[in-house]
């Protein structure tokens, strides 16, 4: 059994992959920034497929250099930001609506 646990943490900014010992302490990390899009006043967007592919990159850059120590894993994201994928082709549908916008305020 593994001595480690994998974090994937998806943010508003950034998505990071954090590998913890048992104990708590941080063994190693990657982070990469997603982009943001503003394409109205009020409306915030990211690319689906991005999120995916930054926290893929992410975990396989820890899992490179931690190798086969991870017993657990573990995810979290941003708070209520939504997307829809495709069962067929696995993309995205459309822009990930994210938190903070704000097109249904009213």
């Amino acid at each position: 059994m593994g001595d480690l646990i994998l974090a994937i943490d998806s943010g508003t900014t950034s998505t990071r992959a954090l590998a913890f010992s048992l104990s708590g302490e941080i063994v190693d990390v990657a982070q990469h920034e997603i982009t943001q899009h503003f394409p109205q006043p009020g409306w915030v967007q990211h690319d689906a497929a991005e999120i995916w592919q930054l926290t893929k990159r992410a975990a396989d850059e820890v899992m490179s250099r931690v190798g086969d120590r991870v017993a657990a894993i573990g995810l979290t994201n941003q708070r209520e930001t939504i997307c829809f994928w495709s069962r067929r082709s696995g993309q995205p549908l459309a822009p990930a609506i994210v938190w903070q916008d704000r097109r249904t305020a009213e």
